[in-house]
C-alpha cells in the first residue's frame, strides 16, 4: 500500500496567510482600526499570535497586505479597485476631459465603499506615524494610479492639448489632490458632480491656449 503523501507545507502557509488578511479585514470592519489587535486577527484566522509575527512586524502591516491583495477580502466586499487596475493605462479617446471625468468618477466611487474607505483611512493615520509603513502605502498603492495619471496626461503633451511646460506630476496633483482632501477630511460630499468639477477647473490652467 502506497505510503500517503506528506502533507504541502506551502499549501498550508498560503491557507494560515489568506485566512489571516481576511481576518484582517473582517474586523476592522466590525471593531474599527483602533480596537484591531494581532490577538484578535489571530483568534479569528484560527492561527497563534506568533504565526503573525513571523510574517509581519504590526497589524498595519497585516492590514496593509490585505488591502493591496485582491483575492484576500470579506465575504461580500469588493477586492480594492487600485490593485486591480495597477497594471491598467487609463483611457485614452482623444478626449482628455472625457477621460479623465471618467476615471475620477470611478476613483469617487472606489473611495466612498466602504471596502477601500476603512482599510486606506487607517493605513493613512498609521502612515502619519510610521514612515515605513507609509513609504510602502505610498508606494503600493497611490503611486501606481498616479504614474497612470502622469503617462495619460504626457500623451496629452505629445497630442498638442497640453501646455508643454506643464510639469505632468504637478497636473496630476491638481486633478487627483482635491479629490483626496474632500475624502480624507469630509470637508463636503464626495461625488460625481464634484469630480467633474475638478477635472473643468484644472484644465483650465494646463490646457494648451
Amino acid at each position: 500500500m502506497a505510503d500517503k503523501a506528506a502533507p504541502d507545507s506551502s499549501r498550508r502557509s498560503e491557507r494560515s496567510r489568506r485566512a489571516i488578511l481576511d481576518a484582517a479585514l473582517e474586523l476592522l470592519g466590525e471593531l474599527g482600526y483602533p480596537r484591531l489587535t494581532v490577538e484578535a486577527i489571530a483568534a479569528r484566522a484560527g492561527v497563534g499570535k506568533q504565526t503573525i509575527y513571523r510574517w509581519w512586524p504590526s497589524k498595519a502591516a497585516v492590514l496593509l497586505d490585505a488591502f493591496t491583495d485582491p483575492g484576500a477580502t470579506p465575504e461580500g466586499a469588493e477586492a480594492s479597485e487600485g490593485a486591480e487596475r495597477a497594471g491598467a493605462a487609463l483611457p485614452d479617446t482623444g478626449d482628455l476631459e472625457a477621460d479623465l471625468k471618467l476615471v475620477l468618477r470611478a476613483a469617487v466611487d472606489q473611495m466612498n465603499a466602504p471596502a477601500y474607505d476603512l482599510p486606506a483611512r487607517a493605513l493613512t493615520a498609521e502612515g502619519l506615524v510610521n514612515p515605513e509603513l507609509g513609504a510602502h502605502f505610498v508606494a503600493q498603492v497611490l503611486e501606481p494610479p498616479l504614474r497612470l495619471f502622469a503617462e495619460r496626461l504626457r500623451a496629452a503633451q505629445d497630442a498638442g492639448q497640453v501646455a508643454r511646460d506643464i510639469d505632468p506630476r504637478v497636473a496630476v496633483e491638481l486633478v487627483c489632490g482635491p479629490l483626496t482632501h474632500r475624502w480624507l477630511l469630509r470637508t463636503l460630499p464626495l461625488t460625481h458632480e464634484y469630480a467633474d468639477a475638478v477635472v473643468e477647473t484644472a484644465l483650465r490652467g494646463i490646457l494648451q491656449q
